[in-house]
């Protein structure tokens, strides 16, 4: 998994809406909380997307953007972000080509990406890099946390 001080790997792929997003042309705006979830609609990675959504106005006054990000396609990001009302991109990395830039592929087949939470600065520093498989508020609230600094 990538680490603090680390640059982070620009990347280009389709939202829920089928629409393309770059890392690097977001940056350009603010920092970016980028986080990996393994399976969207199941019930750790749709508590850990509802509390970046319910918090989603603090990272606002902080100028950050999140992006959601998973192996699943462009229709499962769209009933994901349809069913919880979720509002921020999430982005479809289908072969995981992002996932393994970022350390958070498994190296057993078939097996999701880790969960993984990345902020990034506008200069494409990682500023706070987030691992915790169990505990699905802790990446919302560190990344918060990591922008006040």
């Amino acid at each position: 998994m990538l680490q603090v001080g680390d640059q982070a790997p620009d990347f280009e792929l389709l939202d829920q809406r089928g629409e393309s997003v770059r890392l690097s042309e977001l940056l350009t705006k603010g920092p970016v909380v980028l986080f990996f979830y393994p399976a969207a609609l199941s019930p750790g990675c749709t508590r850990e997307a509802c509390h970046f959504r319910d918090i989603v106005g603090e990272f606002a006054e902080r100028g950050a953007a999140i992006l959601g990000i998973s192996a699943d396609d462009v229709d499962k990001q769209k009933r994901f972000d349809d069913t919880h009302s979720l509002g921020y991109p999430l982005l479809a990395d289908t072969d995981s080509t992002v996932a393994r830039a970022y350390g958070l592929k498994r190296r057993i087949p078939g097996i999701p990406a880790k969960r993984g939470t990345f902020v990034i600065g506008a200069d494409q520093r990682i500023v706070a890099a987030i691992h915790s498989e169990l505990n699905m508020n802790i990446h919302a609230d560190e990344a918060l946390g990591a922008l006040a600094h």
